[in-house]
């Protein structure tokens, strides 16, 4: 059967995306949804500014990220138009807007986890997407910040020193993985768990959907 004549032909959808994180995780998820990945991470100060809400932090490392990885991208020549730059980043933080980061060491990854025993706290992902346009430069820029609930078991000094020391901790923020061994210390979410993970892909992209339209 021939197809309508009049329709308008398909958008061929450019599936290269430059990622401004190097993120082992948000890597993976994005090549699973298709794209061919450019990695340009970002070296940025992420010092917090005086009175600034773990939202609005986490939102803002996320813009600039992208927007440092895009001066790198014009320096390398891979900022072309119709390519998308992603940039993310993700906090842990209290009810009382305390951001956990990475620990400087096992007894600063105990304390947190300590912290965190038995209780809800909090994991916001900002994200940053840049379409790039006509010259390199950015078309389009949108971001937002995804939030999740967490909860933690309650856990004994003897978890926690086995869970620490398996190294896992050393290296994520709030000194636990969602998605390795640290799944067992959560009891529950309320949310996106791939935000917790590091990246709200399902958010993302349908912001994405948006953008191209």
């Amino acid at each position: 059967m021939v197809g309508n004549r009049d329709e308008p032909p398909k958008r061929k959808v450019d599936h290269r995306m430059i990622l401004a994180s190097q993120s082992p995780r948000r890597r993976q998820l994005l090549e699973e949804l298709g794209y061919e990945l450019t990695v340009l991470p970002a070296d940025i100060d992420e010092s917090p500014l005086k009175g600034e809400t773990p939202v609005k932090l986490v939102e803002r490392l996320a813009r600039q990220k992208a927007e440092a990885s895009l001066a790198v991208a014009a320096g390398d020549g891979l900022n072309d138009p119709d390519r998308l730059l992603v940039a993310a980043d993700t906090i842990v933080w209290d009810d009382a807007g305390h951001v956990l980061g990475k620990p400087a060491d096992a007894e600063d990854a105990k304390r947190m986890l300590g912290e965190l025993s038995g209780r809800v706290h909090h994991v916001s992902s900002g994200c940053c997407l840049i379409a790039i346009g006509a010259g390199g430069t950015a078309a389009r820029a949108e971001s937002f910040v995804e939030t999740t609930d967490v909860e933690f078991w309650p856990l004994d000094e003897a978890q926690i020193d086995a869970y620490v020391a398996c190294g896992e901790p050393m290296d994520k923020a709030g000194a636990y993985g969602i998605q390795g061994r640290g799944r067992v210390l959560v009891r529950g979410i309320r949310g996106d768990y791939f935000s917790v993970v590091g990246l709200p892909v399902s958010r993302l992209a349908r912001l994405i959907e948006s953008l191209r339209a």
